[in-house]
C-alpha cells in the first residue's frame, strides 16, 4: 500500500528542524488521477475544505434566489472567514434575509480568526457572538435551506435533519464517494463531516470545478459559487489568507479552499482538474506551501500571481527581529 511522502520541510538556518509528511491527489472529472503522490485511498476527514460541495443545495433548491442572497453571501457560504467586521454584517445580513438574528446560529461563538478584529474586539470590551465564528456564512446557507423547504430550523445539524440529509447527499454524489458508510465525525462547528479518500475528494472538485458529470442543476450551481467566490473572495478567508489571496490573483482559473488540520482543495475550472492535499500532521503553512507549488506546476501562471504563489511554496522564516532564520519549502523530491 501506498504511504504518505515526505512533502514539506521548515529549516532553521542550514539545517531542516521539521519535515511534514502527506499526500497529494490531482483528479480529472471521471477520475483519472493525474497526480498521485503518497496515499491517496485513505479516508481523511474533508472538514471545511468542502464547503462549497455543501453549499450546493442552497442553490439547486433555489433557495437563495428566494431569499435574494447577494453574491457575497454566497460566498461567505463556502468560507471559513476572519471575523472581520465584513464578514460579520454579511452573515448578519443573510440571517436578516430570514427573519432571524445571530441566535438562531448552532456553530457556537469563537474569536476572530483574524488577529487585528480579535484584537478591536478585545479593545472595544466586547465577547465575540456567534457571527465571529469562522463557519456563520455556511450556517446561514444551512437555515436559508431549512427555512425554504419548511423545515424546523431548531437541530439543523443533526444528522437526519433534512438539511444535512440534503448535504450528505450533494457531497456524496459530487464526489462518487457512498458516505453512507464513511467515518462520520462531528466539525469544529458542530456540522457533520465525514472522512473521504483524497481521490474522491479530488475528482469532486473537478466536476465543481469544469461541470462535467454532474446534472445541469448542479453544474450551474457550481459555476455560481465559484463566481461569487471570486467576485468576493474576502469572503473566502479574508485579509492576507492564502485562499483569498490565490483567488484575487487567479479569477476564473483557480477556485481554492482551506480545510482544518492540514487539508486543501483547489477546482482548476481551464483544466478540468481537482486537487486535494492531506498533511499529515495538520500544520496549516506545510499544506498551503504543497497546495502552491501544485498550482505552480498545473497553471504555471506568471506576473502577480506566480510570484504570489511562490512565495506561499517557498515562505522566508523571520525571528522577531526581522532577521531571516530559515524558510518553509516543498522538500527535493516531493514530486518524484
Amino acid at each position: 500500500m501506498a504511504s504518505s511522502r515526505l512533502l514539506v520541510e521548515t529549516t532553521r538556518g542550514a539545517s531542516v528542524e521539521s519535515r511534514h509528511l502527506g499526500s497529494i491527489a490531482v483528479a480529472d472529472a471521471e477520475g483519472r488521477l493525474v497526480v498521485e503522490i503518497g496515499d491517496v485511498e485513505r479516508p481523511v476527514f474533508s472538514r471545511s475544505s468542502v464547503k462549497a460541495l455543501q453549499a450546493l443545495p442552497l442553490i439547486e433548491s433555489g433557495a437563495a434566489d428566494r431569499y435574494g442572497f447577494s453574491e457575497e453571501e454566497l460566498a461567505l457560504a463556502c468560507g471559513s472567514h476572519g471575523g472581520e467586521p465584513e464578514h460579520v454584517e454579511t452573515a448578519a445580513g443573510a440571517l436578516a434575509r430570514l427573519g432571524l438574528d445571530a441566535d438562531a446560529l448552532e456553530c457556537g461563538a469563537h474569536w476572530p480568526l483574524s488577529g487585528s478584529a480579535a484584537r478591536a474586539l478585545a479593545a472595544a470590551g466586547q465577547a465575540p457572538s456567534r457571527l465571529h465564528n469562522c463557519c456563520s456564512g455556511k450556517h446561514a446557507g444551512f437555515l436559508c435551506l431549512a427555512c425554504a423547504r419548511g423545515d424546523d430550523i431548531a437541530g439543523y445539524l443533526a444528522l437526519d435533519h433534512p438539511v444535512q440529509q440534503a448535504v450528505r447527499s450533494a457531497v456524496a454524489e459530487t464526489t462518487g464517494h457512498d458516505l453512507s458508510t464513511a467515518p462520520v465525525g462531528v466539525d469544529g462547528c458542530g456540522a457533520p463531516t465525514y472522512a473521504l479518500p483524497l481521490r474522491a475528494i479530488a475528482l469532486g472538485f473537478a466536476r465543481f470545478g469544469s461541470g462535467l458529470g454532474l446534472p445541469p442543476a448542479r453544474a450551474e450551481a457550481a459555476r455560481r459559487l465559484m463566481r461569487a467566490s471570486w467576485s468576493s473572495p474576502s469572503m473566502i478567508g479574508g485579509a492576507r489568507r492564502f485562499d483569498t489571496e490565490t483567488m484575487r490573483a487567479l479569477p476564473e482559473r483557480a477556485f481554492v479552499k482551506s480545510g482544518a488540520e492540514g487539508v486543501y482543495v483547489a477546482a482548476l475550472p481551464e483544466l478540468g482538474l481537482g486537487v486535494a492535499v492531506k498533511i499529515d500532521d495538520g500544520a496549516e503553512r506545510a499544506a498551503e506551501a504543497a497546495m502552491a507549488a501544485t498550482l505552480i506546476r498545473l497553471l504555471r501562471p506568471d506576473g502577480a500571481a506566480a510570484e504570489g504563489l511562490a512565495g506561499r511554496a517557498r515562505r522566508p522564516l523571520f525571528s522577531y527581529s526581522d532577521e531571516p532564520v530559515g524558510e518553509i519549502r516543498m522538500a527535493e523530491g516531493a514530486f518524484g
